[in-house]
């Protein structure tokens, strides 16, 4: 919701000198407004269940790492180069309320991630030691008769 608020903000002005810093800030905050739109579409109707082959908490991280990275750059760049009217002003601030919630959300991926990588580590070990101990058991079958006797 802060980044739709500043893309909206940022649209709202209609005139800019060096409007290079606009246009990056209108960037970032698209750009982070449609790929968190789309992965809370698929989090939402458990469609990233149906594609397991995607490692889904490292995607999350770093699509919220990313976006805390471009929204500070692009809230700096836009807060120096402004010519102080208010939706540029109000855009900036949304860009850092953005910033500091992806961060959040960035720390808890991380979090998350670890406890998975750590799960499935531990489970490709276990299902090791499974495998090597089924293939050293010996399974008796009357049925086969050594050679040698």
């Amino acid at each position: 919701l802060l980044a739709l608020t500043a893309f909206i903000c940022i649209e709202t002005i209609m005139e800019c000198s060096p409007c290079e810093g606009l246009y990056f800030f209108e960037f970032v905050s698209c750009s982070a407004l449609v790929v968190t739109g789309a992965l809370l579409l698929l989090f939402s109707l458990n469609l990233h269940i149906r594609i397991p082959q995607i490692n889904w908490n490292l995607t999350d991280l770093v699509n919220t790492g990313l976006s805390t990275f471009f929204f500070f750059i692009a809230s700096v760049v836009l807060a120096a180069l402004n010519h102080k009217t208010g939706a540029e002003i109000a855009a900036v601030v949304f860009g850092f309320l953005a910033m500091a919630v992806y961060a959040v959300n960035t720390f808890l991926a991380v979090k998350k991630w670890r406890v998975s990588s750590r799960q499935q580590s531990s489970r490709q070990s276990s299902d090791y030691i499974r495998a090597r101990t089924e293939s050293r058991e010996v399974v008796h079958r009357p049925e086969i008769q050594r050679l040698d006797a």
